[in-house]
C-alpha cells in the first residue's frame, strides 16, 4: 500500500472530515464539530512526531528516550479519562501503566526476540505503551463506576468487618476483566476480521507474511499478558486507595 503525498491526499482527507462532520450533524451527534478539529490535531502532531522518529531510530538510547515520552503522555491521558488528579494519582496511574509495560517490554528484548535497535523499538514499545495506556482507561472507568454505583454494597462488606482494602476488591473484582475483552477479541479474531498494525507495518517494510505474522502474535500476546499486569496493579493501587478520584477519596474515607 502506497500513499501519495500530495493534493490527492489533501483532498482525499478534506472529503472524509467532511463526510464525518457531515453524517454526524445530519444525525445530530454531538461530536460534529470535534471530528474537524481532532484530524487537523492529529496531523499536526504527526508531522512533529515524523520528524523526532527520524532521530529516535538512529539509537535505541534514542529510542527509549521517545517511548518514556509517548509513556509520559499516556499515564497523563489516562489520568484524565479516569478522573484521576495530583501527582501521587498520577504517579499511581504510571505504577500501574508499568507494571504491564515494563515486563514484556523485557521479556520481547531481552530474549532477543526482537533486536535492541531503533526501528524495533519504537514500534513495538509504542504499540504496548498505548495499550496498557487503554487497558488502564478501560479498567478505571469501570472499578470507579462500580465504586460510585455500588457504594451501599461497599459499606456492607465495611459493616461485616471486611477491612477497606478487602471491601474495594470485592465490589470492583467481578468486573474487572472486561477491560481485556477488546484485546482477548482482537487475538481471537485476527486474521479472520481484519490485520492489525503490526501485520500491515511488517508487509509494507518488505517483509514476508510469514515474519509479518510472527511479529504480530508476538505483539497480541504481549498485549494481553501486560494489560492483565495493568488490570490487577490498578486493582491493588485502588484498593489502597492510592489510584481514586478526589470524589472518591472522599466518599470511601480514604
Amino acid at each position: 500500500m502506497e500513499i501519495a503525498i500530495g493534493w490527492p491526499l489533501v483532498i482525499g482527507l478534506v472529503l472524509l472530515v467532511a463526510l464525518g462532520a457531515a453524517v454526524a450533524l445530519w444525525g445530530r451527534v454531538p461530536v460534529w464539530r470535534t471530528i474537524p478539529w481532532v484530524a487537523l490535531r492529529a496531523g499536526v502532531q504527526l508531522l512533529v512526531v515524523s520528524f523526532i522518529v527520524g532521530f529516535a531510530l538512529s539509537h535505541w538510547a534514542l529510542a527509549f528516550a521517545f517511548v518514556f515520552l509517548m509513556f509520559l503522555v499516556g499515564v497523563l491521558t489516562t489520568a484524565q479519562r479516569t478522573g484521576i488528579k495530583g501527582l501521587r494519582g498520577q504517579l499511581a496511574v504510571a505504577v500501574a501503566m508499568a507494571a504491564g509495560a515494563v515486563p514484556v517490554l523485557a521479556i520481547i528484548f531481552g530474549t532477543g526476540t526482537a533486536p535492541l535497535t531503533g526501528p524495533s523499538i519504537v514500534p513495538i514499545a509504542g504499540i504496548i505503551v498505548g495499550n496498557m495506556m487503554t487497558a488502564h482507561t478501560l479498567t478505571g472507568r469501570r472499578n470507579f463506576a462500580e465504586l460510585r454505583s455500588r457504594h451501599d454494597e461497599y459499606e456492607a462488606w465495611l459493616a461485616l468487618g471486611v477491612e477497606r482494602s478487602g471491601a474495594i476488591r470485592n465490589v470492583i473484582s467481578p468486573t474487572l476483566h472486561e477491560a481485556l475483552i477488546p484485546s482477548l477479541d482482537q487475538t481471537r479474531t485476527v486474521g479472520l476480521v481484519t490485520l492489525p498494525g503490526a501485520y500491515i507495518g511488517v508487509l509494507l517494510g518488505g517483509g514476508s507474511a510469514w515474519e509479518a505474522a510472527a511479529a504480530q502474535l508476538l505483539v497480541l500476546v504481549g498485549i494481553n499478558a501486560g494489560q492483565v499486569c495493568t488490570a490487577v496493579a490498578a486493582r491493588w493501587l485502588s484498593m489502597r486507595t492510592w489510584l481514586l478520584p478526589p470524589d472518591l477519596a472522599d466518599k470511601l474515607h480514604a
